[in-house]
């Protein structure tokens, strides 16, 4: 980029930056942000400029969004099994969506760049002990000492390398073989007995039925060999996010290479800060995440930013209002957007504002409330005639026990067998599928 587009893209820093790091070195920070400058980009524009249209097309109807994975990633996650496992439990969940309900799913990780979290709190205290927040691995460490604690700008660079190495193994996965719908059984294995499973293995059996008889009646379906699989995360850290900022070089428009879709948060989603000034110079489709406080005015100066050419595609309302909140809060939201004409596409998050504490102080979610989100958000969508566009989630492909019920009904002793988490409690394998298979009858 030249010096003025870099000027440009640097309008940032005059506005309120919230939820950042207070890094003590700030000549080994902009050192790092000069060698992150200088790295390849991450993703490409011809796929943020795909997804872009997929997502224009959940918003009308003829696709649905699946997004999800980890709360807050960890450089120790980035292991081969373990990135396997969320691919495997996001293609499960896409093939009962969209096999349940006859619609394109679009695929959609929280992967290869969820390695920040905004806290509530900038202080931890422990015993009387007050240090930083952990604010992820991007930023610090999860141990409570001084020296975890301080933020540290080389763990940018360490992050920036973890997600190389994440993306690399994702398209190996979903390009090479792994994605073939002709696997959907080997999808399965390894996993335990469960009511979700079982129905899941039916499901599979009723697909390769059909594929069986395509092939016999001479039918092409090379296509069902891959998949497109895209990365988000929440563009927090700023430095970053600037510094993963490319000009393409056939089309002369800036995207941010750090992922193909990034969302700007609840606590964030200031119309004139510096998160939404950042991402509004970018190609890239632009989340934002509503809490039951967010109004349609909200949205509508969002948008005016985000999107000012009211592009389809380009810009997403990711609802979190909380299972108890969404019938008031989200239907006169929906009403007045749809009045203006907006585009928009619709993502429901049932996860996020229905956190609840144990009585032994675990944080966790149940998944019955849940899932009452899940459905209060068809609900408003239908009583509007608006578009309910897809579902965004923090899952796991392991077997973790951090949310309450499911088939398996985990109680509060239960969470204390695999409670895996550094920030929010996910949805396990189980929990998933069986959460995949109401949503399609939703559908």
């Amino acid at each position: 980029m030249s010096i003025s587009e870099t000027n440009a893209l640097e309008t940032w820093r005059n506005l309120p930056a919230l939820q950042q790091p207070d890094y003590a070195d700030l000549d080994q920070l902009r050192q790092i942000i000069e060698v992150l400058r200088q790295r390849p980009g991450l993703v490409f524009a011809t796929e943020i400029e795909r997804l872009t249209k997929e997502i224009a097309r959940a918003g009308s109807g003829d696709s649905f969004v699946l997004m999800g994975g980890d709360c807050a990633e960890t450089f120790a996650s980035t292991t081969e099994a373990q990135i396997r496992l969320k691919i495997q439990t996001m293609l499960q969940m896409g093939v009962v969506l969209s096999y349940g309900a006859a619609l394109p799913v679009v695929k959609i990780g929280r992967i290869a760049g969820q390695y920040a979290k905004p806290r509530t709190n900038a202080l931890e205290t422990r015993e009387g002990v007050s240090l930083p927040a952990y604010r992820g691995d991007a930023v610090n460490g999860i141990g409570f000492s001084a020296s975890e604690r301080e933020a540290d700008p080389a763990r940018l660079l360490e992050m920036y390398q973890h997600c190389s190495a994440t993306l690399n193994l994702m398209r190996a996965f979903t390009k090479g073989g792994f994605a073939d719908l002709n696997l959907v059984h080997t999808w399965n294995e390894g996993f335990t007995s469960n009511p979700a499973y079982a129905r899941y293995e039916s499901l599979a059996a009723d697909i390769q039925r059909a594929l069986r008889f395509m092939v016999a009646s001479g039918a092409e379906i090379d296509g069902l060999k891959d998949v497109d699989f895209y990365a988000s995360h929440e563009a927090l850290l700023l430095e970053y996010e600037s510094a993963m900022v490319r000009k393409d070089p056939l089309s002369g428009q800036l995207y941010n290479t750090s992922g193909h879709f990034l969302w700007i948060g609840e606590r964030t989603r200031i119309p004139e800060g510096a998160h939404v000034e950042l991402l509004s110079k970018v190609r890239n489709p632009i989340g934002v995440k509503l809490g039951p406080t967010g109004t349609a005015e909200d949205v509508l100066q969002l948008a005016s930013k985000l999107n000012p050419a009211n592009e389809p595609g380009k810009f997403t309302v990711i609802t979190r209002m909380g299972a108890d909140k969404i019938a008031d809060v989200l239907p006169p939201v929906l009403e007045r957007v749809k009045a203006e004409g907006i585009a928009v596409t619709w993502l429901t998050d049932p996860m996020h504002g229905n956190t609840i504490h144990t009585s032994s102080g675990i944080k966790t979610r149940h998944f019955d409330t849940v899932m009452r989100e899940v459905e209060g958000f068809f609900v408003a969508h239908r009583q509007v005639g608006t578009v309910a566009g897809g579902l965004h989630i923090e899952l796991t492909g392991d077997d973790v026990t951090e949310v309450l019920g499911g088939a398996f009904d985990l109680n509060e002793l239960d969470l204390e067998e695999r409670y895996e988490s550094l920030v929010d409690p996910r949805l396990n394998h189980q929990q998933s599928l069986e959460m995949a298979f109401k949503v399609a009858e939703l559908l």
